[in-house]
């Protein structure tokens, strides 16, 4: 309906003498104004040779009826509503009941699109910004798989530099620590012991000591399966994995061949980008001791990416905005080394989480890591789970707690600070990822006591729209528009909008009341139920049929 209305408002302008013109659509804020509303009449005035209001009437004549559109209305200095007729919104009634295509669009059809996220070290803890980017980076991959694309998505791992040797040295004093506290232990101890850890630092280059090897292999292995395990919590499963010890090792390469062609120059023996000459700063990509830094490493990668998949289309970032000034002086560099590349390359970034209650308690010691973040909020969601219906309380538990967390991340816009409340993290009464599913798994609830009593949905065309339909109707803009940004926030705000006009809904209508309209009735709980499951899936929140 978008798209018709856009086209029939493009040609009555063109009849009225402007052309070219751009047509943009909102939905109102508030339902009483329309479904569409556009301030075309406004923007194109002066053109037209009047003013907006008379652009506006003039426009409204020239469209005619538009088929599934029931009204039009002028609105205030110009504005143009549109009312949809009953059957559009029976359209999209049927369309989320039955089709695997609902909210999806074509924007993106035929295009490759790689996603690197999460990126945590092995050898070190997988801390909350790895969890912000997994569930930003996710979420993303997800947005972009419903616009059409085939999404490739990618992680990249610093498995060498000064954070091993910081481990294995902290292993070897200490044994039974993990290799995350072995690193903490091997940090607090460096001054004191910075030879024998630089040294190893070395070792872990050059593959010249057998023991440093067999400690390297096995804290390697160790960390990346522990990894593994917090992906499949998360939802997530990479097709490529990115390594600073393979790929990034074609950086130095690839610095040194440009550093002859004058892109990159010396300093006091190290090898930087002057980053001043485009109004950016200058930074090392080796080190006086011909060590590349993880400036130099990013180009190793980079390129590694377009040589696996080299049809991408689009490569996108996900780190967090402490990294935006080193990804514009690297996205600078690229350009001159590799401008196909740079040119199909966007950085993503986030902010920070900070907690409400100041620093949150841990198991695990002072460092709240994503993974205790994950374990602490399954704690406190298992007496919830263990008082549901759930034939599984604890993977339940889980589910609520990868909700409560990913849904304060998503929604908040890109590269804003996140304060994260637990209790509010936690809570069914709204802006919380739990109260998105227990709304759905309320939804899922009616449908099953509606097969239990033998109660069929079956839709009916000429009924009126409530508001609760008319919201779900907006569920494809919504996740076409937060595609297009790159911003799940903007579907986590839709998403809140239908659960809030579900429940009203469903604490003012008897659904399963034996009366003629429970069959329309149920159809719309099935639309809001398979709408919720489909919303969620794309923030990458589990969607439990019980709760």
């Amino acid at each position: 309906m978008k798209a018709t209305i856009a086209e029939a408002l493009r040609r009555a302008l063109e009849r009225v003498g402007v052309s070219d013109a751009v047509v943009e659509l909102e939905h109102p804020a508030e339902l009483k104004n329309g479904d569409y509303a556009t301030g075309t009449a406004l923007r194109y005035a002066k053109a037209a040779g009047t003013n907006p209001r008379a652009l506006a009437e003039k426009l409204v004549a020239e469209v005619g009826p538009i088929e599934g559109v029931e009204k039009v209305e002028i609105a205030g200095p110009g504005f143009i509503n549109f009312f949809l007729a009953k059957a559009a919104f029976a359209k999209a009634i049927d369309r989320a009941r039955e089709s695997e295509a609902w909210g999806k669009n074509a924007s993106l059809d035929g295009k490759k699109v790689m996603v690197e996220y999460t990126d945590p070290n092995p050898f070190k803890e997988f801390h909350i910004g790895h969890l912000m980017s997994n569930a930003i980076g996710e979420s993303v991959a997800r947005l972009i798989e419903m616009s059409g694309a085939r999404v490739v998505r990618a992680n990249w791992q610093g498995d060498v530099g000064q954070h091993v040797a910081k481990a294995i040295w902290g292993k070897m004093q200490q044994p039974e620590l993990s290799w995350g506290a072995a690193y903490t232990y091997g940090s607090e101890h460096y001054e004191a012991h910075k030879e024998a850890i630089d040294t190893i630092n070395k070792q872990v280059y050059d593959h010249t000591d057998p023991a440093i090897n067999e400690l390297y292999e096995r804290g390697r292995r160790e960390s990346l399966e522990h990894f593994e395990a917090i992906y499949k919590i998360l939802g997530t499963k990479f097709d490529f994995y990115f390594f600073e010890g393979i790929e990034g090792m074609e950086g130095p390469k690839i610095v040194r061949e440009f550093l002859e062609k004058g892109v990159f120059a010396e300093s006091d023996g190290a090898v930087i980008f002057p980053g001043e000459k485009y109004g950016l700063h200058t930074r090392v990509f080796l080190t006086s001791k011909g060590l590349p830094t993880y400036e130099a490493k990013e180009l190793g990668l980079n390129r590694a990416k377009f040589e696996k998949v080299p049809d991408l289309n689009e490569s996108i970032i996900v780190t967090a905005s402490e990294q935006s000034d080193y990804f514009k002086v690297v996205l600078k560099a690229m350009e001159f080394v590799m401008p196909k590349v740079a040119e199909k390359t966007t950085h993503v970034a986030h902010g920070m989480m900070r907690f409400a209650e100041g620093k949150m308690s841990s198991r695990k010691g002072n460092v709240i890591t994503g993974e205790s973040l994950i374990e602490d909020l399954t704690e406190a969601a298992q007496a919830r789970a263990r008082e549901s219906r759930a034939a599984d309380p604890e993977g339940l538990a889980q589910s609520i707690a990868v909700a409560a967390i990913k849904y304060q991340i998503l929604k908040q816009g890109a590269g804003k600070d996140i304060i994260f409340d637990r209790e509010r993290a936690l809570s069914l009464e709204g802006d919380s990822g739990p109260y998105l599913q227990y709304a759905h798994a309320r939804a899922a609830g009616v449908m099953e006591r509606a097969r239990s009593e033998g109660i069929e949905a079956k839709l009916d065309p000429n009924a009126e729209a409530t508001d609760l339909v008319r919201t779900l109707h907006r569920f494809p803009d919504a996740l076409a528009y937060a595609a297009e940004k790159l911003e799940p926030h903007l579907l986590v705000n839709h998403l809140i909008e239908l659960a809030s006009a579900f429940n009203s809904w469903y604490a003012q209508v008897h659904i399963l009341d034996g009366s003629s309209e429970a069959p329309h009735k149920l159809a719309i709980v099935d639309a809001v139920r398979a709408t919720l499951e489909k919303g969620l899936w794309t923030l990458g929140i589990p969607a439990p049929q019980q709760m």
